[in-house]
């Protein structure tokens, strides 16, 4: 398995970032990566030396897929996430939904056990480990790795984890994949800012596919299709994913826009995943066995 190292990292999103690897469609690369603080907190009572969004995040990468080409889509699995052995939170004023009633920083380590974060000597926490920042270059202009978009980015989608399956645009020659950014839990709206930042091991398959429409980015994870849309606003998001959900049901399973928002209002589900980054992160998940039942498979 073609391994590429942490240190070949990103912190922008772009069509100009030179790739780091090259990969065919069907291979398996494992991509090694920081936390989200470039694994510098040592200690708990550490100063960070940098601050706002262009020096967090680090995104290991980009990788070239060979064939992949404007237009197309770049089918990422997710085969494996092998934590590290420790995780660490940050929190102080100004820290996302909560940032005004927060008067102190404080930095905390949680170890890993037998699958479990020892949060304190009370808890054990269940392990849900998922990707938070996965994306490909975006058309004509560069997008730091802190932010979301219609590139993927850093989306803080706790569905990306092992065995989903993230759908990606290409808009430049190889794709120019990238991802980091790894939470061992993090609950929806990562209100503080951060989840458990840890750093990690991806192990991915990636393929391209030719000649398909898909709003994009989407996921399939578990039981459900996600589509996933990030705006300015709440709000705005939520309409994009949903929007987004609804063109798709009319395209694959051949509705009406009547048709197919009275089963969205039925069946479909939206989450927030994220509040906290530049812009606001909805997901929309539908029941993957109701286009099942339409003869739809997904690729």
């Amino acid at each position: 398995m073609q391994r590429i190292a942490l240190d070949q990292s990103v912190f922008k999103l772009s069509p100009w970032n030179d790739p780091v690897a090259q990969a065919s469609p069907g291979d398996t690369i494992c991509f090694e990566t920081y936390d989200c603080y470039s694994n510098q907190i040592t200690q708990e009572n550490q100063v960070l030396p940098f601050s706002g969004w262009d020096r967090v995040n680090p995104a290991t990468g980009p990788l070239y897929v060979q064939g992949a080409r404007p237009g197309d889509i770049l089918r990422v699995e997710i085969m494996d996430i092998i934590l590290d052995s420790q995780g660490v939170m940050r929190v102080g004023p100004g820290s996302g939904a909560l940032g005004h009633v927060l008067t102190e920083r404080k930095t905390k380590f949680i170890p890993i056990k037998d699958g479990k974060a020892i949060f304190n000597e009370r808890l054990e926490l269940k392990l849900n480990p998922m990707i938070g920042v996965i994306g490909t270059a975006p058309k004509g202009e560069e997008i730091s790795t802190g932010t979301p978009g219609a590139h993927g980015g850093n989306m803080d989608c706790k569905r990306i984890g092992k065995g989903s399956v993230v759908y990606l645009p290409v808009h430049v020659p190889g794709a120019l994949l990238a991802m980091g950014d790894v939470h061992a839990l993090m609950g929806d709206g990562e209100v503080i800012v951060c989840g458990m930042e840890i750093a990690a091991q991806i192990q991915v398959k990636v393929d391209v596919l030719q000649n398909l429409w898909l709003p994009l980015p989407m996921v399939v994870s578990g039981s459900d299709l996600i589509t996933i849309a990030s705006e300015a606003t709440l709000d705005k998001a939520a309409v994009t994913a949903s929007q987004m959900m609804l063109v798709f049901l009319q395209q694959a399973l051949g509705m009406d826009a009547q048709e197919a928002g009275m089963l969205l209002s039925l069946m479909g589900n939206l989450h927030i995943c994220q509040i906290v980054d530049p812009l606001m992160t909805v997901r929309m998940e539908f029941p993957l066995w109701i286009l099942e039942a339409y003869g739809y498979r997904m690729n």
